[in-house]
């Protein structure tokens, strides 16, 4: 299947949620919001729908589509992100993380070292979540919107 034919799936699977638009574009922006962000996806994506009353079947449908490989892609620009507000040098935040990575384990999650190295990429990936989830808010609420008028017209 090719891209465009599954962005064409899933723009057809939006319209047919029986929901007001605003429901089901903030479902969905909630769920590309909690897609981005590392260690959350479906199930966040349908608690934070519960929380803010939004659609849960776009919200899940957002957080599938961005879950996991998203964050991947934005890993370096969530690093330089969060480095640049926390004015710090964004190659030693990316060294100090990956070296995270390969030497995890849990009782270090509470060192203050490594909690200089976590808090830059995830304000930085928490700014990039919000700043895409409230852009696809956006286009999913117009679109839906624009669909539905042109189809009483």
């Amino acid at each position: 299947m090719s891209i465009a034919k599954f962005l064409g799936l899933i723009y057809k699977e939006l319209f047919k949620i029986n929901d007001t638009p605003q429901k089901v574009a903030l479902g969905f922006g909630l769920g590309v919001f909690s897609g981005i962000l590392p260690g959350t996806g479906p199930i966040a994506a349908l608690f934070l729908a519960f929380i803010f009353r939004a659609n849960k079947a776009s919200a899940l449908l957002g957080s599938l589509l961005t879950n996991t490989w998203l964050s991947f892609l934005t890993f370096i620009f969530a690093v330089k992100l969060g480095s640049v507000i926390l004015d710090i040098s964004w190659l030693r935040v990316k060294e100090d993380w990956l070296y995270f990575l390969q030497q995890f384990h849990w009782i270090n999650l509470l060192k203050h070292s490594v909690i200089k190295v976590i808090f830059p990429v995830m304000l930085g990936y928490f700014i990039i979540a919000f700043c895409l989830g409230l852009f696809v808010y956006l286009v999913t609420l117009l679109m839906i919107i624009k669909a539905k008028h042109e189809n009483k017209s």
